[in-house]
């Protein structure tokens, strides 16, 4: 089990379904007994684990969850939180379809569900850019059921995530593409001045990863970017280490940025 606390959220990430206690331990908001004060009587109030246990009786089980932290007095049992889920039959594949759901009670967020794919070997969590589109459930009506319809709407396209991925993973690139794909992922990040340059961004973690294959290139440049801890220059030419995304918002921004970023280069290649 990892399980970690910095910067702006904390997180549980686990090979087997998270425990209702390994969650609150985590992301307490997902328990929050009422919504914020700042919620209108308009704001229909269902605690998200209520939705969790919901989805779980359909067969999504939760495997990563993490709460962003708020320096508001008084808000910090409201704050948005993201967890990820996927079906009993994916715990053991290499490459898991997970459903993404994030949600809040202080207005910060509606009930937003995505796709992703999690991917063991790195234990690299994605989200699948625009290939599947994302679904919002506001906090009106039926909230339960209304967001189960939105998990099988996404599990309805999750062949077109995989069909993507495959895809990738047939698409051999060149050094001259794989640098090109690095820069533009690092433009992502840092924009026109990044600390590190693309061939650092190039380099895997795991020997299973030095292919040139656009998957492998992805997962790496993902993970480097993701996780940070690379040594680098600033503009002013002092000495940095990358730093990992922390906030779930950079989080979704970035990963569904470049899934679309890989996308672009298949269809380039294709």
């Amino acid at each position: 089990m990892l399980a970690t606390r910095f910067g702006s959220v904390t997180k549980i990430d686990r090979g087997i379904p998270l425990t209702n206690d390994q969650l609150y331990r985590v992301a307490p908001s997902i328990f929050a007994a009422e919504k914020h004060t700042s919620r209108s009587d308009r704001y229909t109030y269902i605690p998200t684990i209520q939705v969790i246990d919901g989805l779980r009786s359909e067969g999504f089980l939760p495997f990563s969850a993490c709460q962003s932290r708020s320096r508001i007095e008084g808000k910090s049992e409201f704050t948005k939180h993201m967890i990820r889920l996927r079906r009993q039959d994916q715990i053991l594949a290499p490459e898991a379809n997970e459903i993404i759901l994030i949600n809040s009670h202080d207005g910060s967020s509606s009930y937003q569900m995505l796709s992703g794919v999690f991917r063991f070997v790195c234990q690299n969590g994605m989200v699948t850019g625009d290939t599947v589109e994302d679904i919002r459930v506001q906090h009106r009506g039926n909230i339960v059921d209304n967001v189960i319809d939105a998990a099988y709407t996404i599990v309805d396209q999750f062949d077109l995530a995989n069909e993507s991925m495959n895809t990738m993973k047939e698409i051999r690139l060149l050094p001259p593409e794989q640098e090109a794909f690095a820069k533009s992922a690092l433009a992502l990040k840092y924009g026109d001045e990044h600390p590190i340059t693309p061939r650092q961004l190039l380099l895997p973690k795991r020997f299973d990863d030095n292919a040139d294959d656009l998957w492998s290139k992805f997962n790496t440049v993902q993970e480097n970017l993701m996780r940070g801890g690379q040594r680098g220059q600033s503009a002013s030419g002092k000495r940095v280490s990358t730093r990992p995304v922390q906030s779930i918002d950079n989080n979704i921004k970035l990963n569904r940025a470049l899934w679309i970023l890989a996308d672009e280069m298949a269809k380039l290649k294709a």
